[in-house]
């Protein structure tokens, strides 16, 4: 049994193919796992996160965990030495958390291959923070940080195969409107590049209308699975390097 990751920046449509490919593969026994950081969209997570999720929305905060490190946009740290303390106290309970529910969506996706089905992820820890937290080496970031990228570069399994939806930056701001189209261009080339350090990586043009993108996505997984029935999980085959 294998595991599939479904790839892609925001407004490339990934959720919704991901789920939706369920149905246009009846063949395969396949259940799909949410690996990313928004949780609403988790179709699993751990008591505590779900805890996490309540405070969120009741402070009026969005239910996510936190994203890849961005230094444009991280808070410098309080003068007041009581902030300071309370804030790092919060970094690392919140890094205990999201490493616990990573490793929680990971010890299920293990349950469900050994039962018998092939595992389908909507995006992947490792990917969405490949260019960020799994830069750990770079003393810049917060030691929470870098704890965390450590972890996943050393120790998370990867999936077998990395289908990315991809689209011109202009595109996916227009569907979704979120970010910039900057931020969204940065991305596009960010998970692209990653093909240069997992063997299978396929790109699948999301500009294309959805039963295509839903079509091709699904022949792609065919295809692998038929070629390589019995593969075991793949590992980067570079490191992370320093910007």
């Amino acid at each position: 049994m294998i595991t599939v990751a479904l790839v892609g920046p925001d407004g490339s449509g990934k959720s919704l193919v991901t789920k939706r490919l369920l149905d246009a593969l009846p063949e395969l026994p396949m259940k799909r796992v949410y690996m990313g950081i928004n949780l609403e969209a988790s179709n699993i997570m751990l008591p505590t996160t779900w805890l996490l999720v309540v405070a969120k929305r009741a402070g009026g905060g969005r239910p996510d965990m936190a994203g890849p490190y961005e230094p444009d946009f991280s808070k410098p740290a309080s003068k007041n030495p009581l902030k300071r303390v309370l804030a790092e106290i919060k970094a690392w309970a919140l890094l205990i958390n999201r490493v616990a529910e990573e490793w929680y969506r990971q010890f299920i996706t293990w349950i469900y291959l050994k039962r018998g089905y092939h595992v389908l992820f909507d995006r992947h820890f490792v990917l969405d923070y490949y260019f960020h937290d799994m830069q750990y080496n770079d003393k810049r970031k917060p030691i929470t940080r870098r704890i965390h990228g450590y972890l996943l570069s050393r120790f998370y399994p990867r999936p077998h195969l990395v289908i990315c939806l991809d689209a011109p930056a202009e595109v996916l701001f227009a569907r979704k409107s979120e970010g910039t189209v900057e931020i969204l261009a940065r991305r596009r080339l960010e998970l692209l590049s990653l093909r240069d350090v997992l063997p299978a990586f396929h790109v699948v043009d999301a500009t294309q209308p959805v039963e295509q993108v839903i079509a091709q996505t699904a022949e792609t997984i065919r295809a692998f699975i038929a070629a390589q029935p019995e593969s075991g999980q793949q590992r980067l085959v570079k490191k992370p390097s320093a910007h």
